[in-house]
């Protein structure tokens, strides 16, 4: 045979080759660090901010040089990025965080989720002959949580009025800001959704469409709802005016949520839940968020030697799958609002259940079927993510959602908000723990998380994006302790999501077949053709892979900052 025969299969597979070293290509060569880091650590002396939007981070830096705390950074910070980065956040919707006090030496966890309208029933979803919860609309609308969350971090922890922390953002909405790429991108998404409920295209479009990368925009109804929160206080969201406007709007539009939801509306403080892992400890919030699904995953992947397996091999991703079945399993069976079905925790994350759940992993083959487990019963008592730290040493996790995209579509008149559509995650599943239930908190997938070291604080931390919450928190923990990487390596690493494990919403569908491993370029072929041949189902997914923030104590003295560049957002300090 002659060259010039082969040259076209030489060239198919140079070809080929080159597609494969694209995305290597394409990256900056840095000359320190891991091949796949997007940028070193940001450090600083005194204060950090880690946002998913730049000037969301300037603003709860100015708030901290001001003399505010982290929490009134935080505070001011979530107001921002629900103005600048309302394709994952706004007051419509609901927030948790977890705030290590310096001057308690202790964590303190809060539950900001929302209660379905007590007008509303399970008996006419029936009536309806509906078994699921619409994704958006009138129907699946929760009461807000986060205002009222703001206040209540604020009372115990806040140093600066109320007014001063929202000032920036009212500026903002009054005088404009250039909106960022990848908030441009998917508010482009969900604008042809959206426009067909009252209110959404006067208020989140320019003339039908959606602000382009780069274009400045301006909300003067969400000043004006800012301003009177500003001046009334928690009582200008929750009383008054506003709440009549919205049940006037949803009476309506064939809504149910009313003035009386928002009067009886309260968040909680909550203990965090923790486990030990490889000797530091790490803090999720208890259901009916699902942070314990982290623990779980994290005490059955303890009981593996990861110093003998290789971050991205087959062995490293099969185990992580594995042990996220077995937890979204239980996450399915039990997590709930616990004022109506309280979860066995002590149990789901004792060392005993999860040595029982270990050994139902096979090292060779990957589970199509996965039963929950019974847990011992033990006594015991698109979104963003921001994390904060001040002079004084304490540290934000927080954590706040309008859950689907921009949420449920429905925008009152003159308010400048839109409400969440966290309403969708209920079950209409008769006896199920998680099933609707008038003036019942929804199961919830936003959980923040923070890692403690000898009982001293070490990481506040976040990775968005709905069930890749739980399991993006396990590659975080795993990548800082098993694999020594640093706080922007640990979030740059390539990610691993496995969709498909049975929900505790809607239908509750069981899973059988093993659902789908979705990997991010970056693994080697080698690692997939591994994971095939144990039984696992290999896609690529563009965008399930959540957007992370963290900061940590620097060891010689002040902090350390990680924005991963997944999305428009930055860590900086002073």
């Amino acid at each position: 045979m002659s060259r010039s025969a082969l040259r076209p299969v030489a060239l198919g597979l140079l070809l080929a080759s080159s597609a494969l070293a694209a995305p290597d290509a394409a990256a900056a060569d840095r000359i320190t660090g891991r091949d796949f880091a997007t940028r070193s650590e940001v450090f600083s002396n005194q204060a950090m901010a880690a946002t998913s939007h730049p000037l969301a981070t300037q603003v709860a830096l100015e708030v901290m040089r001001k003399g505010g705390t982290a929490v009134d950074a935080a505070i001011a910070a979530n107001a921002a990025i629900g103005l600048m980065e309302p394709t994952g956040n706004g007051i419509g919707g609901d927030l948790f965080a977890i705030v290590w006090d310096p001057k308690t030496g202790k964590l303190h966890g809060y539950n900001g989720s929302g209660r379905s309208p007590l007008g509303l029933t399970r008996e006419w979803f029936d009536e309806q002959k509906m078994a699921l919860i619409p994704s958006h609309g009138a129907l699946p609308v929760t009461v807000p949580g986060t205002v009222d969350g703001w206040f209540a971090l604020h009372g115990r922890f806040g140093k600066l009025p109320m007014a001063d922390l929202l000032q920036p953002t009212i500026d903002y909405a009054r005088n404009g800001h250039p909106v960022h790429e990848t908030i441009a991108y998917y508010w482009d998404r969900s604008v042809p959704r959206l426009s067909q409920f009252p209110g959404f295209t006067e208020q989140f479009t320019l003339d039908g469409r959606a602000p382009r990368t780069g274009e400045r925009w301006t909300n003067e109804n969400l000043a004006r709802t800012l301003e009177r929160i500003a001046t009334n206080g928690r009582a200008g969201f929750y009383e008054g005016e506003l709440p009549k406007v919205v049940e006037a709007y949803f009476k309506e539009n064939g809504g149910f949520l009313a003035a009386a939801d928002f009067a009886a509306h309260k968040g909680e403080w909550v203990e965090p839940a923790s486990v030990n892992y490889r000797g530091v400890d790490v803090w999720e919030l208890p259901p009916n968020g699902q942070g314990i699904a982290a623990l779980q995953m994290l005490q059955i992947l303890e009981g593996y030697d990861f110093s003998k397996i290789a971050f991205g091999s087959t062995e490293h991703l099969h185990l992580l799958t594995e042990a996220k079945k077995l937890a979204f399993a239980d996450r399915a069976r039990y997590y709930a609002d616990p004022s109506f079905h309280p979860a066995p925790v002590a149990g789901l994350i004792s060392d005993a259940y999860a040595d029982t759940q270990r050994a139902r992993i096979n090292p060779n083959r990957a589970q199509t079927v996965v039963a929950p487990g019974t847990p011992p019963s033990l006594d015991e008592g698109d979104t963003i993510y921001l994390t904060t730290a001040d002079s004084s040493g304490m540290m934000v996790s927080l954590i706040q959602s309008n859950y689907r995209g921009m949420g449920s579509g429905m925008t009152p008149p003159g308010l400048g908000f839109i409400f969440q559509n966290r309403g969708e995650q209920f079950s209409l599943k008769a006896g199920h723990p998680n099933e609707y239930a008038p003036g019942k908190r929804p199961f919830h997938t936003i959980i923040p998380a923070f890692i403690t070291k000898d009982g001293q604080p070490w990481v506040s931390f976040g990775l968005m994006g709905g069930a890749m919450q739980p399991q993006g928190h396990v590659q975080i923990v795993m990548n800082l302790v098993d694999f020594g990487m640093n706080l922007q390596e640990a979030g740059d690493a390539p990610r691993l999501h496995h969709d498909g494990s049975d929900e505790p919403v809607g239908a509750v569908t069981p899973m059988n077949d093993g659902g789908v491993v979705q990997l991010e370029t970056g693994f080697d072929y080698a690692t997939i053709r591994g994971l095939m041949r144990l039984g696992h189902h290999i896609e690529f997914a563009d965008g399930p892979y959540g957007g992370y923030q963290a900061i940590a104590k620097n060891p010689h003295g002040g902090w350390v900052g990680a924005s991963e560049s997944r999305k428009d957002g930055q860590a900086a300090g002073y």
